[in-house]
């Protein structure tokens, strides 16, 4: 548990690096969304059956596979792959930090 010191000191490097604690408190939920735009990216395992309005019926996919979605950090789906290694190699190619999500 922190003592009133140790928040002090937590409030002044939080300020130091740009961000106050007060600055915090006034994201709005887009605003948090953002952080992070647009330099790193998640990646979740998602099936088939999940997303299959979105790559359409034409790609044959029985509903249980499991693909690799590569999001921006606000949520957007930027990429589906076949391989978790791929999405992650991908994302670095494009310099952007792939970040697990579970």
């Amino acid at each position: 548990m922190r003592n009133e010191a140790d928040n002090e000191t937590f409030e002044n490097e939080a300020e130091a690096s740009g961000w106050g604690t007060e600055d915090f408190r006034g994201l709005t939920p887009e605003m948090f969304a953002n952080i992070g735009v647009p330099n790193i990216v998640y990646v979740r395992e998602v099936l088939a059956g999940e997303i299959e309005s979105e790559i359409g019926e034409e790609m044959n996919l029985p509903a249980g596979t499991r693909l690799y979605a590569v999001h921006a950090a606000n949520g957007q789906r930027m990429a589906v792959l076949d391989n978790r290694d791929a999405a992650f190699a991908g994302a670095r190619q494009y310099d952007l930090e792939p970040v697990s999500v579970h």
